[in-house]
């Protein structure tokens, strides 16, 4: 896993400009059934790729917290909201909150979540790709095939499997 996270950045931008090309064609003939084969792809893809053996997400990406995320984060922590964003977050140049540093505060040494069961929405859903409407966010896939080797495969499958 760990050579391939090292290659993974500079994979994800040998193949940016076919992503791209592939992700502008899909917007402009959207399968009727994307939604059922992406979630295939996903369902499939993570029943082979543990999170806990990479965390990458985690370590280089900071998710952007709603203010739902913060209080129930807060509550969780037994902090008030306001000492929750002052201890952790910041707002960032589009006025999100946003982690102060990465990698994330709350992942241990062993790559897991210490507020996993209240983790932010951003968090949960992450890496998007079993998302409705998928070929609405293609710029987030773009990058996060950078960050997520999960990611990564379910694009160059989906690549395969619509022409």
């Amino acid at each position: 896993m760990d050579d391939f996270l090292k290659q993974l950045p500079k994979l994800a931008k040998d193949k940016h400009n076919e992503n791209k090309k592939f992700f502008d064609k899909l917007k402009k003939k959207t399968p009727k059934n994307l939604d059922y084969i992406m979630q295939d792809l996903h369902d499939e893809e993570f029943e082979r790729t543990d999170c806990l053996t990479c965390a990458n997400c985690c370590k280089t990406t900071g998710p952007l917290f709603t203010i739902a995320d913060v209080e129930r984060i807060a509550k969780h922590l037994r902090l008030k909201p306001q000492k929750f964003i002052e201890q952790y977050l910041r707002i960032d140049e589009d006025n999100d909150y946003v982690l102060q540093s990465v990698p994330c505060t709350f992942l241990d040494n062993d790559n897991y979540c210490m507020i996993y069961d209240v983790r932010p929405k951003a968090c949960r859903e992450f890496p998007h790709t079993d998302r409705k409407k998928f070929q609405q966010i293609s710029n987030l896939t773009l990058k996060n095939i950078a960050i997520c080797p999960a990611a990564y495969n379910i694009v160059e499958e989906m690549k395969k499997r619509i022409p």
